[in-house]
């Protein structure tokens, strides 16, 4: 027995050695709930037959035309590569992103859940930041060719510092799935909403104060 226990603690003490031993890897969505009736669940997306794989599947002309920042109150547009326009990305824990903003628009504080976020500035002049877990503002004004980190699920945000033009970024992500959450919309226009109690107390405003920001964020 003694022998035993020796050799399969060297199995595993091998196995940890030689990296054959893995953690999870990162979920590529908000929740998985367990479906006890299902064979098999893939945390992305399944493969194609390696001998289908053509080149279009690696390229993509998403990124090229510009986003209509006029759909927001915010003023800015962010058009994604997803599995849709560019297949070949699946498995490969990478997001690329064509941020555009309007004259004197703004990309809210929000966060990515699931990456980091490296942003390069292409036109315009754009101040960008985000906020650590002690409160600390990192901040930095981008010209044309700066490029600027946001590290993984930190509020961050890109404010388009022209008044009369608008500005381009592109930015790459460390996921195939971030994730996206603006910070101001979570809490006010969530649904089903927040007590109002609830963000009376966390913001110190009053009922009113609630009302008018829901009712401005279109909630």
């Amino acid at each position: 027995m003694k022998m035993c226990r020796l050799f399969l603690q060297l199995c595993l003490g091998l196995t940890l050695l030689s990296g054959l031993a893995k953690p999870d890897i990162d979920p590529l969505q908000d929740y998985c709930i367990a479906d006890t009736k299902s064979p098999l669940y893939l945390n992305g997306a399944p493969c194609l037959n390696p001998t289908l794989a053509h080149s279009s599947h690696f390229t993509t002309s998403a990124l090229a035309k510009a986003g209509d920042t006029k759909a927001n109150q915010f003023g800015f547009s962010v058009t994604l590569t997803t599995l849709a326009n560019l297949p070949g990305i699946n498995t490969m824990g990478l997001t690329m992103a064509r941020v555009d903003i309007a004259a004197d628009g703004l990309v809210p504080p929000h966060s990515h859940p699931r990456a980091s976020e490296v942003t390069i500035c292409l036109q315009g002049v754009i101040l960008v930041g985000f906020v650590d877990t002690s409160n600390r503002l990192f901040t930095q004004k981008l010209e044309p060719g700066d490029s600027f980190v946001f590290p993984r699920g930190l509020i961050h945000f890109l404010y388009n510092m022209e008044p009369k033009k608008p500005a381009l970024a592109i930015s790459g992500l460390s996921s195939q799935n971030p994730g996206a959450q603006i910070a101001s919309r979570a809490a006010f226009v969530s649904n089903p909403p927040i007590l109002e109690v609830v963000l009376e107390k966390a913001f110190q405003i009053s009922h009113q104060d609630v009302a008018k920001i829901r009712k401005n964020l279109g909630g």
